[in-house]
Formats: C-alpha cells, sequence, structure tokens
C-alpha cells in the first residue's frame, strides 16, 4: 500500500477503536510520527490531508520541518523524544506542542524560553508509569506535584499526560494508571498508544495517539 492508503486504513482504525468505546471519532487527535522519513514520504502524507506530525529529534526535525510549515498552513508539530536543555531555544521555535517534559530542569529552561520568545507552546507531562531506569518520564507518585509546579509556579500550559509503556508488558494497565493521574491533576488530555497498542490506548481514553510505522511503513 502507498503512504497514504496507509494513513487512510490507520484513520479508518482509530474511528472504529473511538466508536467502540462509546466515543467521537474526533474525539482522538492522530500524530503521524515522521521521524527519520524524508520531505517527499511526509508530503504525500500531508497530500492526503494530515496535519499533525511527531518528530523525536530537534535536529532533525529542523532539516524538514520549518520547508514544509512554510509549504502548507495549519501544521501542528509535536515534539516527542527527549529535550536536552541545549536543544530548548530550536524547540521552542520550531515545535507547536512539546510532549516530553519529564524534569524540573527543563520544565523551567521552557519556560524561560517561551518567554522570551513570545510563544504560546502546549505541554504534556511524560510519565514514566513502569519506572524503568532507562526510560525519561516523572514518577507517578510524584505526577500531581510536578504538575502543579509546571502550571502554578512556571505558568506552563500543561494540557495533558503522556506516557510509552513497557515494550514487554501488558499496556492497559499503564493506560489506566495515566488515566488515573490525569484526573487527579485535573488534565483532560493523555498522549499514549503507538503503532501496536493504538486501539488499546483509545478504549482508556487515550485523547492523541502517536502513529509512526503504521502509517510510514518500517524504518
Amino acid at each position: 500500500m502507498t503512504v497514504a492508503e496507509q494513513l487512510d486504513s490507520v484513520v479508518d482504525r482509530v474511528a472504529s477503536a473511538a466508536r467502540r468505546a462509546g466515543r467521537e471519532p474526533d474525539s482522538v487527535q492522530l500524530v503521524a510520527v515522521s521521524k527519520t522519513f524524508p520531505v517527499e514520504v511526509i508530503r504525500a502524507v500531508i497530500a492526503s490531508g494530515q496535519r499533525v506530525f511527531g518528530e523525536n529529534r530537534v535536529q532533525e526535525a529542523q532539516q524538514k520541518w520549518p520547508q514544509l510549515k512554510a509549504e502548507t498552513a495549519g501544521i501542528e508539530l509535536h515534539l516527542i523524544g527527549p529535550l536536552q536543555s541545549n536543544k530548548t531555544a530550536d524547540a521552542v521555535a520550531l515545535f507547536d506542542v512539546i510532549e516530553t517534559v519529564d524534569r524540573e530542569k527543563i520544565a523551567r529552561v521552557l519556560s524561560e524560553e517561551t518567554k522570551r520568545q513570545g510563544r504560546s507552546l502546549r505541554f504534556y507531562v511524560q510519565v514514566n508509569t513502569g519506572l524503568e531506569p532507562q526510560k525519561a518520564g516523572i514518577a507517578p507518585d510524584e505526577t500531581v506535584k510536578f504538575v502543579h509546579l509546571c502550571t502554578q509556579e512556571l505558568g506552563m500550559t500543561v494540557e495533558g499526560l503522556m506516557c510509552i509503556p513497557p515494550a514487554a508488558e501488558n499496556p492497559g494497565p499503564h493506560f489506566a494508571l495515566l488515566a488515573k493521574l490525569a484526573d487527579e491533576c485535573g488534565l483532560r488530555k493523555l498522549s499514549m498508544g503507538m503503532s501496536g497498542e493504538f486501539e488499546t490506548a483509545i478504549e482508556f481514553g487515550a485523547t492523541s495517539v502517536r502513529v509512526g510505522s503504521a502509517i510510514f511503513g518500517t524504518r
């Protein structure tokens, strides 16, 4: 199948999963994860109507998205990979949503940089639901306090929580935990679910799913 056909298939699967969960299809945002794919492949997905994309690395995104954003109005770009503090200024300049706020240091730098550049970014706090030592994210029991720091002290627009469940585990309990934490934080948005599990994530309340290989093919 072409990437356009694969995109259509994923859009249909998202809509079907939402309906099975008793939700409207437009209650779930599809973030097409375009990391490692070149501009010409991304253009084909844009031409099929997709406007929300995710990238893992600031430097790679800088090589592709200024041009693509200039060509097409209404593109919304999400940073879904880890952010180093020395890349913060570049990230704030390019991205519309940063989903990987995972520690106090980066939150403070992001808060200062968004004010300095006069930009109104939206943020997600990344939660390490599996407490994996090699993975970024706030511990579940520290999430409420951290969200309060970001919103109340730093003035950040935190609209939701994000997680990446452990690869070898059933993702359902991790999605349920993220939904519970979001409720405790008073947040309504949940970024969870990737190509292999996004339908399960929608069942547990995902408001956005990050889908790469099911649209673009294997990397």
